[in-house]
Order: structure tokens, then C-alpha cells, then sequence
């Protein structure tokens, strides 16, 4: 690192997987943001950020991964994930409970303590759900992206030989 205060950190930041573009690096990079964008609140792209540092993964496909999380996708798939989570510990609280606040206001900060109590509500089967989905998105993307670079690569080199043979 040429910047003195950010020297510390070469270690981490310094390794050549974080950055450049291979197989293993970008399909761990998805995997990693994968991962974290079911991590709850604004702390998605900051637990990418360490996760890939820790698994030595592309830290920028890692980060921008975590944006298949969006305020259209993110509770239908901490439903799935409270749905897992109920088969998984065999709950007995069947439905889900309502998240009761009115859009109407036009305040919509307001609706992040209804959000918030609406999650602690939720509890176990949550907690579990979401670890399980979690790691079930990020071994199919891992592998979906292996598969798909090889898939190119093969197709490459199929074309190359094609335009050798004429």
C-alpha cells in the first residue's frame, strides 16, 4: 500500500485473490456475497468485505453480489428462510406474524422499529433459516459459477479450434 495510514492493512488487502479476476476467485467472491447479502440491516456489503478478506476471494464481486438483496427481494427470501427455519426445529408457531404499520404516513423511517420488532419477533426459526439459506445460496452460486466459467472456457476453445480448422 503506498498510502502510510492504510499500510496495516497490506496483509489483508494486499492479496492478489481480492483483485484479480480466476475461476476460484470469482466464484468465491459470489459465494462470499451470496452469503452476506442475508445478513440482516445496512451490513451486507461490510460483512462481504470481511468475509472475503478472510476466504481470500474477489472483494469487489463479493461486495457488489450482495445487491441481489434489495427492498423487493429481501422478504420474500427471509420468508423462505423463516420457512426453513420452522421445518428445520420443527416449530409449532405456524404463520408468520404481521408486520403492521401503515406506508400511508409517508414517514418511512418510522418503519424501521416496526421492522426491527417485527424481526426479534421472528426468532429461531429465523436465525436458523437464514444461516441454512445462506450457505445453500452461496454452495449453488459457487458451483453455478464454476460450471458456467468452465462452460465458456470450453466454448473458447471449441470456437478457437473451429476458425484453426477453417
Amino acid at each position: 500500500m503506498a498510502h502510510r495510514a492504510l499500510r496495516w492493512l497490506t496483509p489483508w488487502l494486499g492479496h492478489h485473490n481480492l483483485w484479480h479476476v480466476n475461476r476460484h476467485s470469482v466464484a468465491g467472491g459470489v459465494a462470499v456475497g451470496a452469503f452476506a447479502g442475508l445478513i440482516p440491516g445496512p451490513l451486507q456489503m461490510l460483512g462481504a468485505a470481511l468475509l472475503s478478506g478472510v476466504f481470500r476471494v474477489n472483494l469487489p464481486v463479493a461486495v457488489f453480489t450482495t445487491l441481489y438483496t434489495n427492498p423487493v427481494t429481501i422478504v420474500p427470501l427471509y420468508v423462505v428462510a423463516f420457512k426453513i427455519g420452522q421445518f428445520v426445529t420443527r416449530s409449532q408457531n405456524g404463520a408468520l406474524p404481521r408486520f403492521d404499520f401503515d406506508w400511508q404516513g409517508g414517514n418511512w423511517l418510522a418503519a424501521v422499529p416496526v421492522f426491527w420488532h417485527w424481526f426479534a419477533a421472528l426468532g429461531t426459526p429465523l436465525f436458523v433459516g437464514l444461516i441454512l439459506l445462506a450457505s445453500l445460496l452461496a454452495a449453488a452460486s459457487y458451483f453455478a459459477v464454476q460450471g458456467l466459467w468452465r462452460l465458456h472456457v470450453l466454448w473458447q476453445w471449441r470456437k478457437r479450434r473451429q476458425r484453426r480448422n477453417g
